[in-house]
């Protein structure tokens, strides 16, 4: 394996490239291996974004290798909320991210491998890149049993997924990526891809689970070098040709114009939450006080991330009608997201009357509204 350590010194192929000040590594076949030396889940998905819009796939294809860390990514048209514990995900720092392509919410870190397939839009064909990858395993392990499924699934032992699949299709070009479970933390996997949050209504595309397994449970002598060596070398021979991996940085901007840009739109609430399709919220409040239990209903209606309707149906006498309505005022129009609304919240105490248990009875409603965020 001969690893290029930057494109600087590639051949600068503006008859390829769309962007003349970006090059790339030249080959015979207008084949490509390219490897992220970066683990950051925006970046990565920053260069996908970039090679689609800037490189002619239509006279180099490419495939781009690359790991993350922690980080969970949702399709393109899914619910956070519905998907993933988000919760969770601010306790342990793991990033969320929103992809530009379709299907379902996955789990990154580094015993995960990532692979992109870029084509023209003409020669896409996810089910020939799964195959390709299986028969670079097997030429590794020979007697490891995978299968590619109708769904476009890599199965181990015809039960356990260890690779699934989504796709962007332009105009004119395509790309089809995948994952790869190799090491990958299970019991984060899990928790991190089980919703805590009750009464969700939405037409989001829903995920559909599976039993997962590592490739490495199956043969821990495996590395992800190895596995990462055996695709890009398979994927040579396909292309005829070498199968050198040229390392690039995704932040890169004499190579990559423009990449910063599309990083940060990556990073953004209103990229990652605000794109969520419209849903609802429709629960009831099990609020603990003096000894009872107060049920307290809640009906909101969230569009582009923001709170467009908000309906709570607290007992009388629970608020002052003014701070009720200034509540459910300030609500309305706000972010569904516990940050704000804790701001918002604090906010209001202030103009509240100096009243302990009217403090304590709008700290837990407020306390219990920020956990269905």
């Amino acid at each position: 394996m001969v690893l290029q350590p930057s494109l600087k010194n590639c051949l600068w192929l503006s008859c390829v490239l769309r962007t003349p000040k970006a090059g790339f590594r030249s080959t015979a076949s207008g084949a490509l291996v390219i490897q992220s030396v970066s683990n950051d889940v925006y970046q990565n998905l920053a260069v996908e974004d970039w090679i689609h819009d800037h490189m002619d796939l239509e006279k180099q294809q490419v495939l781009f290798l690359w790991r993350n860390s922690p980080a969970v990514v949702i399709g393109r048209h899914q619910n956070p909320w519905q998907e993933c514990n988000l919760r969770l995900l601010r306790q342990k720092n793991i990033k969320l991210a929103r992809r530009r392509s379709g299907g379902g919410t996955v789990y990154h870190d580094l015993g995960n491998i990532n692979l992109t397939f870029f084509t023209s839009r003409k020669k896409y064909e996810q089910m020939e890149n799964l195959k390709l990858v299986v028969k670079a395993l097997k030429a590794l392990r020979p007697q490891l049993d995978m299968h590619v499924t109708d769904r476009y699934d890599i199965l181990l032992d015809r039960h356990y997924k260890i690779s699934g699949t989504a796709a962007k299709l332009g105009r004119t070009s395509a790309y089809h990526h995948c994952t790869l479970l190799c090491n990958a933390d299970k019991f984060v996997l899990s928790s991190v891809l089980k919703s805590p949050y009750k009464g969700l209504k939405s037409n989001a595309t829903p995920s559909v689970p599976a039993s997962v397994k590592n490739l490495f449970e199956e043969d821990p002598s495996l590395t992800s070098e190895m596995l990462l060596d055996a695709i890009a070398k398979e994927y040579a021979m396909h292309h005829h040709t070498d199968h050198h991996i040229t390392l690039i940085n995704p932040a890169d901007e004499t190579l990559l114009p423009g990449i910063n840009n599309k990083t940060k739109e990556l990073q953004t609430w209103e990229w990652v939450y605000g794109k969520t399709p419209k849903f609802s919220v429709s629960t009831c409040l099990n609020i603990v006080y003096k000894d009872s239990i107060l049920d307290v209903k809640v009906n909101m209606d969230v569009k582009h991330g923001r709170i467009e309707v908000c309906n709570i149906d607290l007992p009388e006498q629970w608020l002052p009608p003014a701070l009720y309505s200034k509540l459910v005022k300030s609500l309305t129009g706000s972010k569904f997201c516990p940050n704000e609304t804790t701001t918002l919240a604090a906010t209001l105490l202030r103009v509240c009357p100096q009243d302990d248990e009217l403090h304590s009875r709008w700290n837990l409603l407020c306390e219990n509204m920020i956990m269905l965020m």
